[in-house]
Parts: structure tokens; sequence; C-alpha cells
């Protein structure tokens, strides 16, 4: 084994950027399917997470991949690694 420690595997997400909300950051909101504790059926649900834009390269409606980090702020353990598709630009 090397001197480097090896670093485990992060979580990845993709989602979709929801709102800027100050320098460098990004709310992101991903959708995934969960079962109903009674009535077993699947039903749509979604989190919104805070993630760290270092490029502010992001705007609303473009779709991320993020992927989990050390605390940056407060609310903020993820970053954005990619940006995978613009969102359309409406009225120009």
């Amino acid at each position: 084994m090397s001197d480097k420690a090896i670093r485990n595997q992060r979580k990845s997400i993709t989602g979709i950027v929801s709102s800027r909300s100050g320098d460098k950051t990004v709310k992101v909101e991903y959708a995934y399917k969960a079962p109903h504790p009674m009535y077993i059926k699947e039903i749509s649900r979604k989190t919104v997470v805070v993630a760290h834009d270092d490029k502010n390269e992001c705007a609303i409606g473009d779709k991320v991949v993020i992927e989990e980090t050390r605390p940056l702020s407060k609310l903020k353990r993820w970053r954005v690694v990619s940006v995978l598709a613009k969102a359309p630009i409406v009225g120009a």
C-alpha cells in the first residue's frame, strides 16, 4: 500500500438547479421514488440540497452532477462536479 490514504467512494447525484442563493451557492433538487409505508405503492419524493458552485457557472434549470464533500458551511455538504445540460433560454 502506498503512502497516500485511499479515499472512499463519494456519493454523486444528478439533479436540477432550483435556485441560486448567494455567491458560489446553488440549490439542487433531485427526485426519487420510495414505497409508501402502508400502501406499498411507489410515490415520488424530492429533496433539495445546497451545493458549492466554485465557478458560478450554473443557472436555474440546469441539469448538474453533484458530489458529496466535507462541510463547506452550515448547510453546504455537496459540490457541483459538472453541468450536464444548460437550461433553455426563454424569451430571448
